[in-house]
């Protein structure tokens, strides 16, 4: 299933912080096809290695930061063209109406409070691996999950695939949505029973989407966000 629309509230405000995440995003991918051969290393050297984080040691090739903080520069890094296309295309579909919601200060605040926790999900189940983590999904699954909980009726427009054969029609967010952390749970757990996970870090979905969900929550709770 490919979103590519929605069809919710009137919004109040222009998602200005959506819109500069996605432009630092694309701007850094430009940056990485500019690198040519050196893209890998500087893929490895401003992704979130595992072990660099576990172990408080910055592995070559090293960089002028403290380690720690490659759990925030590995979100603006993305490894191909499907992979940022994919990920900024949810961004797009949802993140608006989520900054909306927020405010400007509030999204971004949420935004990177969920890729922090995703980041941190993955490493807590891989703990000594040596192979960068990159990309916004961990940030995004939190963005979807408040949108899962702000609005669970908006009818998404999606590209749905069934076999070799596709239509274009309305899913509600709701089941849009739950079906995709149900798989991301599904081929998470496979994968720790030794299943190929095809280099995606199912649990820093998950951990973002539970950080999206317990910080909207939060935030509803304090009076910054309209009650269902």
């Amino acid at each position: 299933m490919i979103p590519f629309s929605d069809y919710p509230p009137q919004r109040r405000s222009t998602p200005y912080v959506m819109v500069a995440i996605i432009v630092v995003n694309v701007l850094v991918f430009i940056w990485e096809l500019l690198l040519g051969p050196n893209k890998d290393y500087f893929i490895l050297a401003y992704g979130t290695v595992p072990f660099e984080i576990t172990h408080g040691r910055d592995i070559p090739p090293q960089i002028p930061i403290p380690v720690y903080l490659t759990l925030f520069t590995s979100m603006f890094i993305h490894a191909n063209i499907i992979h940022i296309a994919s990920n900024m295309l949810f961004l797009w579909v949802f993140g608006d109406n989520v900054e909306d919601q927020f405010g400007h200060w509030g999204f971004l605040a949420f935004y990177l409070t969920s890729g922090l926790v995703a980041g941190l999900a993955q490493i807590a189940i891989s703990p000594s691996e040596r192979i960068p983590g990159v990309g916004a999904s961990g940030a995004i699954a939190g963005v979807l999950a408040a949108y899962l909980l702000i609005f669970p009726q908006v009818q998404v427009r999606t590209l749905l695939f069934i076999g070799p054969f596709f239509t274009v029609t309305r899913i509600k967010a709701f089941f849009l949505i739950g079906f995709w952390i149900l798989l991301q749970f599904i081929f998470g757990f496979a994968s720790l029973g030794g299943a190929d996970n095809g280099g995606v870090a199912y649990f820093a979905h998950i951990g973002g989407f539970i950080a999206g969900l317990i910080l909207t929550q939060v935030f509803r709770k304090a009076g910054l966000l309209p009650h269902p």
